[in-house]
């Protein structure tokens, strides 16, 4: 079985590699490149899969689920700016792939203290940007 959990948070960023002239990004990454930033309202879905506990009839504790995402990600990225306030994108890109790899990092690293070796499995990441872009990693 499979559950996917959504969560929101609000972050802003700047789309800029210090890998690349002036020119260069601003050509690349257009409006976005824009010096102080802008900022989206992304969704993030947390799938997870694993078998159906014939006590409790879920794959997952939700509360457990909650905790891990809001402690891992959601408080430390809220209404904050990826590139200035988040270690992981001072020299990366924060662009939304980057934003989804970083999450899945965050919580596989975090998943066997929340639920130990024998718990559900994180499935997939899927982080909307806008209504017509979102990104997906499995």
């Amino acid at each position: 079985m499979r559950l996917t959990r959504r969560y929101r948070f609000s972050a802003s960023h700047r789309l800029h590699s210090h890998a690349l002239s002036d020119e260069e990004n601003r050509r690349i990454y257009g409006k976005c490149n824009y010096p102080f930033g802008h900022g989206h309202d992304y969704v993030l879905e947390v799938s997870v899969t694993g078998p159906l506990d014939a006590a409790t009839g879920r794959i997952v504790d939700l509360d457990t689920l909650d905790g891990l995402v809001a402690r891992e990600i959601v408080t430390p990225l809220d209404h904050k700016n990826l590139s200035l306030e988040v270690g992981a994108f001072r020299e990366t890109v924060p662009t939304t792939e980057n934003l989804v790899a970083e999450i899945r990092r965050r919580l596989d690293a975090a998943w066997s203290g929340a639920f130990g070796v024998a718990g559900p499995s994180l499935e997939r990441i899927r982080v909307e940007e806008t209504k017509r872009n979102y990104i997906e990693l499995a």
